[in-house]
């Protein structure tokens, strides 16, 4: 049979493009290829207690399934041009910005009416920033939590599961171009679609990577953000994160003048591992029920580095300081901040003795052991320049868990369609290298439904 559409991938940016085409042609047919499971059949099997680190399963259920890795984020969907993503770039900043604001409204109707939308623009907190060398960028931010943002994908997932066919635990191998037709080859069987959507998501850069060599799609490297998750008590974060929820702030340190921000804050949160093509990170999340928070505030210090010559993988870069964080700790290293600074390796008796009572099962260890100098010396820095601001950040059991790592997919080559050099193959969210968050990808989605239905309907 052969399809109007064909989308790879369930994460955001697959959801919204479906979203969106249903809206405005009922009568498409249209096939979705996911690699993962239903939303209710993903469940990690790390439980604390007899399972407690990663046991590799054939398909990482955090990152792959309906919902993508976004289904179990804590939910934040940022509206702003200033950070996720440069798909303003390719669309234009007011549209990216209406998109943005739709997606919203859609997640809003499906079960997020009673989640607060916070906005930055605090004259005050920026001044406050600025008075200690850091700057603290625009945004609007919808807080859905971990528990109703997986509220809102199970209701959107109800509406379209009869709508059209999707596929779940089917791995995409191959993509052929047939003339104007697309062949998507799994290792059972293989689909024709008209369109083909490629929303493959983080967990799908490597594969992204192979179907640009094949089809002869031009890219180019992208960045990669290093550094560590700060875990501490949420009272000392509390002035930022009532007013703002999420604070994105960032400097250039004085003797590298290299990048640092704060990225993915989650007050009253959980730290949590993730799986990104078998390596352990770690990563944090946050809930809308009160009931579920914790005392702690948990938010990731990131150091961006790209490569030119004669090294341009940067993502390699980032997974291989990933595996000695594994080789090291088996999983997920943490570290007190008095430890590192002392140049101390923690151990359990310190993290237990200390203030901060963690919310992963980590091992203690010593983070100079894996980060680079400049990228450590910068987290540093940055975390003093915080502690003007947020007073106790630099206290001594502040705990720092490490490797985060946000690996980027090389950056496709684009038109203004988000459409490949073949006619008809178009690629989006964060596999194209130009979306890096839910609101980015999501919106993405929305803009290319409509540029295809538009072509269908006419």
């Amino acid at each position: 049979m052969k399809y109007d559409v064909a989308i790879i991938g369930a994460g955001p940016g697959g959801i919204f493009s479906a979203y969106e085409l249903l809206k405005l042609n009922k009568n498409l047919k249209i096939i979705m290829l996911e690699a993962g499971a239903e939303l209710d059949k993903r469940k990690c099997p790390i439980d604390g207690v007899k399972i407690k680190s990663c046991i590799k399963c054939p398909t990482c259920s955090i990152m792959n399934g309906f919902g993508g890795a976004g289904a179990f984020s804590d939910g934040k969907y940022n509206i702003t041009n200033d950070f996720g993503g440069t798909l303003y770039k390719y669309i234009g900043k007011s549209e990216a910005i209406s998109l943005m604001e739709y997606v919203d409204s859609i997640n809003v109707a499906n079960g997020g009416n009673k989640t607060k939308l916070y906005d930055n623009n605090n004259s005050e907190i920026k001044r406050l920033c600025l008075q200690n060398g850091l700057t603290l960028l625009n945004a609007k931010v919808r807080h859905l939590g971990t528990d109703i943002n997986y509220v809102v994908m199970n209701n959107i997932y109800n509406q379209l599961k009869d709508k059209l066919e999707i596929k779940f635990l089917t791995p995409v191998e191959d993509i052929e171009d047939n003339n104007g037709t697309y062949i998507i080859k799994t290792s059972k069987e293989s689909f024709e679609a008209g369109n083909c959507i490629i929303s493959a998501g983080r967990s799908g850069s490597k594969w992204m990577e192979k179907i640009c060599h094949s089809m002869n799609i031009e890219t180019k490297s992208n960045r990669v953000d290093i550094g560590v998750r700060v875990e501490l008590p949420g009272i000392i974060f509390k002035h930022l994160t009532d007013e703002l929820y999420e604070s994105k702030i960032i400097c250039r340190t004085e003797k590298y003048e290299d990048s640092v921000r704060t990225f993915c804050m989650n007050p009253y949160g959980r730290v949590v591992q993730e799986n990104t093509n078998g390596i352990i990170t770690v990563n944090g999340h946050s809930y809308d029920d009160p009931k579920l928070r914790t005392d702690n505030t948990n938010f990731a210090i990131l150091v961006s580095k790209a490569f030119s010559e004669p090294f341009k993988d940067s993502n390699e870069y980032g997974e291989s300081i990933a595996r000695l964080s594994n080789m090291l700790g088996g999983g997920v290293l943490v570290q007190r901040f008095g430890d590192l600074i002392s140049g101390k390796r923690s151990n359990d008796d310190r993290i237990k003795n200390g203030y901060v009572v963690p919310t992963l099962k980590a091992t203690p260890g010593d983070l100079s052991l894996v980060l680079p100098k400049r990228i450590l010396d910068g987290i540093i820095e940055f975390i003093y320049r915080l502690d003007k601001i947020a007073p106790g950040t630099a206290n001594a059991d502040t705990l720092l868990y490490g490797v985060e790592v946000k690996f980027y997919n090389m950056e496709v080559k684009l038109d203004n369609n988000l459409e490949t050099d073949h006619k008809g193959l178009f690629v989006i969210g964060d596999c194209s290298g130009i979306t890096h968050s839910l609101s980015h990808a999501s919106a993405s989605g929305i803009y290319v439904a409509r540029h295809i239905a538009s072509n269908i309907n006419n």
